[in-house]
């Protein structure tokens, strides 16, 4: 849908008059992250972005919006578009062009050519940095925008699944600048993965089902830091979680963390509603949709739309049809039907509305702090995945436990010394 509101800014969005709505939800999600606001003002003060152009590749959400306007005042040209075919909030959108001036390239639900063109037109930005959720953006780029990589100083990655393809890249010698990968941060993975999905992924199960959790079966499949959360979610709604793993030390914690495990084709015949968060295709396949109960419900929590395999269970099914908004029903000879929520993309941000902003404002420090640590010392590092330098993961804790009005201890000297020497015993 075109807008008849015109911008200079170049733009592909769905209405900018939606601007207004966006604005005040922008605001909205600002006061809930303070760190980033901290790291912002000392940006405006520093300036350590300018003339720095950054292409970015994420969820286009509030919060995402609050970092694009931190990065935009410490100087840099920042150029966003869409991680995600179902992840973009069409007002926030339109008012990161109209009232923020941030060349923005997203719509909900746009087809997989509009995706692939609007991160084309991110990358037209020429970036100095890019900055990726899910490694499309940096795919792209190394396939088919060859002749950036030469400008190109470092990137970032948000997400599990874009760390596994970079370090595949580093691996096969074909990454061409380094990359910090902000998902591992202890700041990031231990508190957006694990908070922020648990109660995002529940959230946009339950607005798209409006089913009651307590009493059912509710299998996770993948026991990261994201099935952890979603779990311990699930559970706190009175659900009776099942775990699925292929990793026997992850299995054994959820054990130990009082979950029951199984194999997926055991689970596919109790379970009630599935989410899968592996990063990994075909975890829900054709032997476990010819024995899910009639009235399962599928999720996925993981970042592509891979984990539950859409292509065998088109096949298997007589019809499908939409009963609900994000909810499609597969009908099989046998009667029975099963639901897949949001195309299995994201569910959580596809029906939700993603992660609260007071975890992400974590997550999207430490993307600033990366951001600014790559300007300045990416000519002393190598073509690979690096983790956050830990002293930026530390002052991110601290400064978020400062703005909880938190104090903890320090270390005494004498205690620093007995930390270091080995000659003191019993």
């Amino acid at each position: 849908m075109a807008s008849d509101v015109r911008t200079p800014v170049p733009c592909d969005v769905r209405d900018l008059n939606l601007a207004e709505q966006g604005k005040r939800r922008i605001e909205w999600a600002f006061h809930s992250m303070p760190v980033l606001q901290a790291i912002r003002k000392e940006l405006i003060k520093n300036r350590p972005l300018a003339g720095i152009r950054i292409s970015a590749c994420l969820h286009v959400t509030t919060e995402t919006a609050n970092l694009m306007i931190a990065l935009r005042d410490g100087g840099a040209e920042v150029v966003l578009c869409a991680s995600n075919p179902l992840s973009t909030q069409d007002d926030v959108a339109a008012s990161l062009v109209k009232d923020y001036g941030i060349p923005t390239f997203a719509i909900k639900g746009e087809d997989h050519e509009t995706y692939y063109k609007h991160i084309t037109a991110a990358l037209d930005h020429k970036p100095h940095i890019t900055m990726d959720d899910g490694c499309d953006l940096v795919t792209t780029l190394h396939t088919q925008r060859r002749e950036l990589l030469d400008g190109v100083l470092g990137g970032t990655e948000e997400t599990t699944t874009g760390v596994i393809r970079l370090k595949a890249m580093a691996r096969e010698g074909v990454l061409h600048y380094p990359v910090i990968a902000v998902n591992d941060a202890m700041t990031k993975h231990l508190f957006d993965n694990r908070y922020g999905t648990g109660q995002s992924t529940i959230d946009g199960i339950l607005r798209a089902t409006n089913c009651l959790l307590a009493g059912l079966n509710f299998v996770v499949a993948g026991y990261g830091w994201c099935g952890r959360g979603v779990a311990m979610r699930a559970k706190g709604m009175g659900a009776n979680v099942i775990i699925t793993e292929v990793d026997p030390i992850r299995a054994l914690e959820a054990v130990m963390d009082g979950y029951r495990v199984m194999s997926m084709l055991e689970a596919a015949e109790i379970g009630d509603i599935f989410v899968t968060v592996t990063g990994n295709k075909a975890v829900i396949r054709r032997e476990h949709f010819e024995r899910l109960k009639d009235g399962a419900i599928l999720a996925n929590s993981g970042h592509f739309n891979v984990e539950i395999d859409l292509e065998a269970l088109e096949k298997m099914a007589t019809s499908r049809r939409k009963v609900r908004e994000f909810v499609e029903e597969y009908a099989f000879r046998d009667g029975r039907r099963i639901y897949v929520l949001a195309d299995g993309r994201l569910i959580n941000l596809a029906a939700a509305e993603g992660h609260p902003a007071a975890v992400m404002d974590m997550s999207f420090a430490n993307q600033a702090l990366a951001i600014e640590y790559l300007v300045k010392h990416h000519a002393s590092l190598e073509k690979k995945v690096y983790s956050v330098p830990p002293e930026i993961d530390r002052r991110v804790a601290m400064m978020k436990l400062e703005s909880m009005g938190i104090r903890i201890d320090r270390l005494t000297p004498e205690q620093e010394r007995y930390l270091a020497t080995w000659t003191e015993g019993t």
